[in-house]
């Protein structure tokens, strides 16, 4: 069964919180589709080291802050026949940093909460942003979720 990690990456913008997002190349797994950072966690790393893996692999960036989000994106996969069961680590960075694209994404986007409903299609995905959202506007993240950075 494969291991995956999704990574949701905020700025704050005018003292609101932005959520960036990828547009998959056409070559890629879930073409065309506005995503978050997602991927496999390889063999012997530790989940969290994957999300910050990934998050490096595809903006070129470091983060501000680290932290894991009290929640899992959970969905049934029809071609493996498997149920992933995903955990979500939230990143921030500062609101000048600019993401560098690799080859699986065409184009970024940040977006508002308020635009969502617009860029994802996945209900989990759309579930843990407005999640990370409200515990961000609240200023509600709890110590034990907080990640250091090597």
């Amino acid at each position: 069964m494969k291991r995956l990690i999704d990574v949701y990456v905020y700025r704050f913008r005018h003292e609101k919180p932005e959520f960036l997002l990828f547009l998959r190349s056409s070559k890629k797994i879930y073409a065309n589709q506005w995503r978050m950072i997602g991927g496999k966690v390889e063999e012997g790393e530790p989940y969290w080291k994957a999300a910050l893996r990934e998050f490096n692999e595809e903006t070129g960036l470091s983060p501000d802050n680290f932290w894991v989000i009290p929640s899992v994106n959970t969905f049934y996969e029809a071609q493996s026949d498997q149920i992933h069961q995903i955990p979500a680590f939230a990143i921030e960075i500062a609101p000048d940093k600019t993401p560098v694209l690799d080859d699986e994404h065409t184009d970024f986007r940040w977006i508002s909460i308020e635009e969502l409903d617009s860029y994802l299609s996945w209900p989990e995905q759309k579930r843990l942003i407005r999640l990370t959202h409200n515990i961000l506007i609240n200023d509600q993240i709890l110590p034990e979720w907080q990640l250091d950075t090597p």
